[in-house]
């Protein structure tokens, strides 16, 4: 295995991303920073690098602990990486938050019907 490996491989293997396309993406639009600062996808990770992840849904702050341009198992997945106390910390309080404060339309599937609107505007 070499030393550093591209990081948008680096982020489909560890199962940050579904694809490589959406990890490439992501990386291009500055949601993956590596020590801090936005780079390309093809810029290389190694162990010990810090990573600040954000696919949309979830944001991540972990250490790279092993290399993989493979993807393989989530358990294999799992040990790849180290997330920082602070950012489960973070984490846990967020999806608290949305446990208790849902947002109005959330619930709705589809296209609004006239009584969901009515319901959405008194909010």
């Amino acid at each position: 295995m070499s030393e550093s490996v591209r990081i948008d491989k680096w982020l489909w293997a560890a199962r940050f991303f579904k694809t490589r396309s959406l990890a490439t993406d992501a990386v291009d639009g500055g949601k993956v920073r590596l020590n801090g600062e936005r780079v390309k996808p093809a810029r290389g990770v190694k162990p010990g690098d810090m990573l600040e992840i954000d696919n949309g849904s979830t944001e991540w702050e972990i250490q790279v602990r092993d290399l993989a341009d493979k993807r393989g198992s989530a358990t294999i997945a799992q040990t790849l990486y180290e997330e920082t106390e602070r950012s489960i910390a973070e984490r846990e309080k967020k999806a608290e938050q949305r446990k208790f404060f849902r947002e109005p339309g959330e619930a709705i599937k589809g296209r609004p019907t006239k009584r969901d609107r009515r319901l959405i505007d008194k909010f």
